[in-house]
Formats: C-alpha cells, sequence, structure tokens
C-alpha cells in the first residue's frame, strides 16, 4: 500500500516534459515535477483537477509531484511513474496476485545482462537476482485511454525504444526456461480492461508478440484509488495485440 499525503489542484500545463504547472486549492500556484516520461495522452483535457504531493526536501529542485489526475467524471489516472513499482511489489507481498504463485524473496531493480534492468525478481534464495531468480517481472502504468474501446487503456502512449528492450529481454529468459512477466498496472479508474496501441508503436506490439511467443506471460491488475491510500486492486482482462 502506498499511502500519500496530496494536496488538490489544478493542473494549468504540462511542458518541457517533466514540468507541470499548477493551481493549488487554496490559491497557491506552484511548479511541480511531473515523473511521466510519455506523452500522457488523453490525460490532459482542458485543465484538469489534480492531486500533487509535497516532498520537503531541501535537496529538491521541485518539492511538489503531480501524482493523481482527474479523467471523466470523477475518475482518476495515477501519473507519478516513481509509484507503479511499490505498488505492484506491495500487492504481490501481500499475495494479491494468484497467478505468480508462491515465493520466499522478492528484490526490485535487477540487473539484467549489460545495461538493462528488470523492476522485480522473485525468487526461493534471499536477494534474488539473474542467476538465481525464478520469476522476472517488468512493470508497466497504462493510463491512456483507448482510441477504440471506451472501457480499456491501452499502452504504450509513445514510441517506447526502452520497453522493446525489456521485452527482449524478458523473451530472452522465457526462451532459456525462466519464467518472464510483463505487469500492466492499469492506472485508470474508468477503465476495466488493457490493451495495446498498434498504431502508436507497432515495433513494440511486434516485440510482444514475438515474447509471447517466447513464453512471456502478460498480466494486468486495476490500480486502486481512495483519497490518497493507493493499492493492488483485482486482475483485469488484457487483449493481446
Amino acid at each position: 500500500m502506498v499511502q500519500l499525503e496530496l494536496i488538490e489542484g489544478r493542473l494549468v500545463r504540462r511542458y518541457k516534459r517533466f514540468l507541470a504547472d499548477c493551481h493549488l486549492a487554496d490559491g497557491g500556484e506552484v511548479v511541480a515535477h511531473c515523473a511521466n516520461p510519455g506523452s500522457m495522452k488523453t490525460l490532459i483535457d482542458g485543465q484538469p483537477r489534480a492531486w500533487l504531493k509535497f516532498v520537503d526536501n531541501p535537496k529538491r529542485k521541485l518539492q511538489w509531484t503531480l501524482t493523481l489526475l482527474e479523467v471523466g467524471e470523477g475518475d482518476q489516472a495515477l501519473v507519478d511513474t516513481s509509484l507503479p513499482n511499490a505498488i505492484v511489489a506491495d500487492g504481490i507481498l501481500l499475495d494479491q496476485v494468484p497467478r505468480l504463485g508462491k515465493f520466499s524473496f522478492l528484490r526490485r531493480e535487477v540487473a539484467i545482462g549489460q545495461g538493462t534492468r528488470l523492476d522485480m525478481v522473485l525468487g526461493e534464495i534471499e536477494d534474488p537476482d539473474e542467476r538465481t531468480g525464478d520469476t522476472f517481472i517488468e512493470v508497466k502504468n497504462v493510463t491512456m485511454k483507448s482510441a477504440h474501446f471506451d472501457d480499456r487503456a491501452d499502452f504504450p502512449d509513445s514510441v517506447t525504444a526502452r520497453g522493446k528492450k525489456h521485452l527482449e529481454v524478458l523473451a530472452g529468459l522465457a526462451s532459456s526456461g525462466r519464467r518472464a512477466v510483463l505487469f500492466l498496472l492499469l492506472g485508470r479508474t474508468d477503465a476495466k480492461r488493457v490493451g495495446f496501441a498498434h498504431e502508436i508503436d507497432p515495433a513494440y506490439c511486434q516485440a510482444l508478440q514475438q515474447a509471447v511467443s517466447a513464453g512471456v506471460e502478460v498480466i494486468s491488475h486495476r490500480v486502486r484509488i481512495d483519497q490518497g491510500q493507493i493499492t493492488l486492486g483485482d486482475e483485469v482482462p488484457v487483449d493481446l495485440p
């Protein structure tokens, strides 16, 4: 569970990719860090309600972080991409992902080969790594409303060479007999399933098809947002490309 003290406001504009001008409910104006590296396509319509966290750290250049945005009529989307890994890891440790089965240890940010890291590894040996791990997981936050289905969110929202590389690493692990999982966190509360945006990144979708053929599993759970409490919710269907 991720517990945050969030301050309500309104997003005025996002610019230079990682900056967001916001008006706070008390009338203040701040520049917040936007941790989302994607296009945030379908998330910003006008000046939506926003929820921000304040980080009291003088070493940070920006002490505010854009965390949630309102989508549709009263629904929310998780836009702080520093949070999904913690949400998924907490859910796994609480046995909320039954498809993963039993394990003894979870380790985050594990180097696989040269220059690549996967978000987490499960295993029966403490501090599992590339050699001793049993299950290798890469997490993606899915927040773009599908262009084709009202009840679906699609990934990716922009071309992602990094995401394609992760799929290739997962496919290599699966081909060698290891368990490899692409975990899609459905990060908006107005969607019921997850799909893929072939029209945005056909190379990623082709790599996904190859990864699934190699044995990579695709699992998706929704995010559950209750004020400042953000947790892993139920499993949702995945429409493979």
